[in-house]
């Protein structure tokens, strides 16, 4: 009755999710219900929620946490510095009399949001009001230009500093630990946001690699596909000191928020209060800081943030009941039972996620699935800096992929009538294909994502 009622409840948070209510309230909301049902029925001890307060004030007091609302204020006040505008601007002019090089440059200039910002929806929405029009008007092909777009703007969700990575991080030294707990080791190794971070770089600027690659196999074999400008186009040659002027303080940033991680300096919190102050004074350099700008970030970055937390807050009740209700042992049991070991198991766990990421956002996934399935996979001996990056990297395929990708919905808001959202969906699979390779590569060289936080960390 007990593994009966902890499958019901799955369905209904999923079925509550399908018809629109909050995410948040739901997982709260449903899981409490469940549990006076199962309490009515003698199969749920509510003594168990009790432990709910002390699991809130776990959530409030995280110092990793703290994280999540520096970088997001930290991308929102590079957004109102215009960062974007002037980069996308001066890399054309680098780049774009050659064949492909305005898609070279819009590509370069979503892996340097990536890494200062960190926020995928804004980037894409971003470079789909600026790049987009712009290639479409030179007379870039449609399909290559949403598909460029798309595949650029989902690069910060896993080039670091990454909220997702925040996120996951933080779920996974909690699963880690939980993993080791269960093995009997009572002075358990740990994993942490930096260790993510360092893992995630290999394989982000390896994705930026082979997407550029493509870009110049494309201008190589159909240059009409993605013409370079003209002189006339171009308003003026491109000039050292005004590249460098757009390009270093970014550019600054990134060193000073990765740099200070790597080199042990500071913790990904204290790189998040750097990169948040490092942001505020690219914005007052550019003109662009105000009390207006100012008032305006601190609103959203305080609205995201509480987005994330009350998630979190749900999350964490409903893997509070689902453990009441012998949740945990059922999906132990079911992954340790598959024919073909832990590979299988990874790749039933990483199909779920996948298919899930075309209804629910990297968020609700991190806080319900990973901390459901991410210490069964420890336990089986799964490298957790690993299993990391293979999760970031098959969510941002899923958001990637169509019909359903929340990446293709950002971009449809801002795309032309003129561009078919059929185009869209042909536009990006050339891309799908890329990170399901880097996906398979990680896949068959753990060492892609393992070596360098060992090199750095240990």
């Amino acid at each position: 009755m007990m593994e009966f009622l902890a499958i019901v409840m799955v369905l209904a948070v999923f079925a509550a999710l399908l018809i629109g209510y909050p995410v948040a309230l739901t997982l709260a909301g449903v899981s409490l219900l469940f549990a006076g049902i199962g309490a009515l029925l003698g199969v749920f001890d509510t003594s168990l929620l009790s432990a709910l307060p002390n699991r809130l004030f776990g959530i409030i007091s995280n110092p990793t946490l703290v994280a999540v609302p520096l970088f997001i204020l930290m991308g929102v006040l590079l957004e109102r510095a215009k960062v974007a505008d002037d980069l996308l601007e001066n890399m054309t002019s680098l780049f774009g009399r050659r064949p492909g090089g305005l898609g070279i440059s819009v590509m370069l200039v979503g892996a340097i949001l990536a890494a200062s910002t960190g926020i995928v929806g804004a980037t894409v929405v971003t470079l789909g009001l600026i790049a987009l029009p712009v290639m479409l008007r030179r007379g870039y092909d449609p399909r290559l230009a949403c598909g460029t777009v798309c595949a650029s703007g989902t690069l910060g969700q896993i080039i670091p500093p990454s909220i997702i990575l925040v996120l996951l991080g933080d779920q996974l030294s909690s699963a880690y630990s939980q993993a080791q707990l269960a093995q009997g080791i009572f002075a358990p190794d740990t994993v942490s946001v930096g260790d993510l971070f360092m893992g995630a770089l290999i394989p982000g600027l390896l994705l930026v690699g082979l997407y550029l690659v493509y870009l110049l196999f494309t201008a190589w074999r159909s240059p009409e596909r993605v013409p370079g400008l003209s002189e006339v186009e171009l308003s003026e040659r491109p000039d050292a000191i005004k590249i460098a002027g757009s390009l270093l303080p970014p550019l600054a940033l990134i060193v000073a928020v990765l740099g200070s991680i790597m080199g042990g300096i500071a913790t990904p919190t204290e790189a998040a209060g750097v990169g948040a102050i490092g942001a505020a004074l690219i914005a007052a350099v550019k003109g662009k800081l105000n009390l207006r700008v100012l008032m305006d970030a601190g609103k959203t970055t305080v609205r995201m943030t509480s987005m994330v937390f009350l998630i979190f807050i749900g999350a964490s009740i409903f893997s509070l009941i689902f453990r009441g209700f012998g949740g945990d042992e059922m999906v132990h049991n079911a992954l340790s039972s598959l024919p073909g070991g832990t590979m299988t198991a990874i790749f039933i766990v990483m199909l779920v996620m996948f298919l899930l990421g075309f209804i629910l956002d990297f968020i609700e996934i991190t806080f319900v699935v990973v901390p459901i399935v991410a210490p069964v996979l420890l336990m089986m001996g799964v490298d957790p800096i690993w299993l990391g990056i293979m999760i970031a990297i098959n969510l941002q395929t899923s958001f990637l992929t169509p019909p359903f990708g929340f990446t293709l919905f950002y971009l449809r808001g801002v795309t032309p009538d003129t561009v078919a959202t059929s185009e869209l969906y042909r536009g990006v699979m050339p891309y799908i294909g890329i990170q399901l390779l880097v996906l398979a590569l990680i896949a068959y060289f753990p060492a892609l994502a393992t070596w360098l936080p060992g090199v750095l960390y240990g």
